[in-house]
């Protein structure tokens, strides 16, 4: 009659928690279309044709290939992306990247040998609110390694 609820609440918490080693992994061969939502780290391999929103890292392997949009807190492009790409943390683009589209994010690097044909805006917050931007425009082989609203790219 006057029991607790807490075995209730505590499996309620510990089902909704994900732990910080979780991976999603959509494999090659694999194609979804439409929109995707995740809390933990997404590996692609596959296609995805659509919008992915995901609250920890992207990252997009040798084979995997994404249409559409992405929102995330990290990602790291080894394969391909056309579209618009909106990371609040780190992008890295490894070197077997193809990136096309719009890019905003807080912190860049590029290695050399990707092809990262993107609009790009960054975007980090200073002490009195004001946006720090930094556009760049790279072609095939140069490098990009970019922080804070500074950029350093080499050809």
């Amino acid at each position: 009659m006057f029991g607790s609820n807490k075995s209730t609440e505590d499996s309620k918490s510990t089902a909704t928690a994900t732990p910080s080693s979780s991976l999603n992994t959509l494999v090659k061969g694999t194609i979804v279309e439409g929109s995707l939502r995740c809390d933990s780290d997404l590996r692609v391999d596959g296609t995805i044709k659509g919008k992915l929103t995901c609250k920890a890292k992207v990252i997009i392997g040798p084979t995997g290939a994404v249409e559409g949009e992405i929102v995330c807190a990290n990602a790291v492009i080894e394969g391909r992306f056309k579209g618009n790409l909106q990371v609040s943390e780190l992008l890295n683009v490894r070197e077997t990247a193809e990136i096309e589209g719009d890019v905003v994010t807080n912190k860049l690097l590029v290695q050399s040998g990707a092809r990262f044909n993107v609009s790009c805006k960054m975007e980090t917050g200073s002490a009195n609110g004001a946006l720090k931007n930094a556009d760049l425009k790279t072609g095939t082989d140069a490098t990009a390694k970019i922080a804070g609203g500074k950029a350093d790219v080499r050809n």
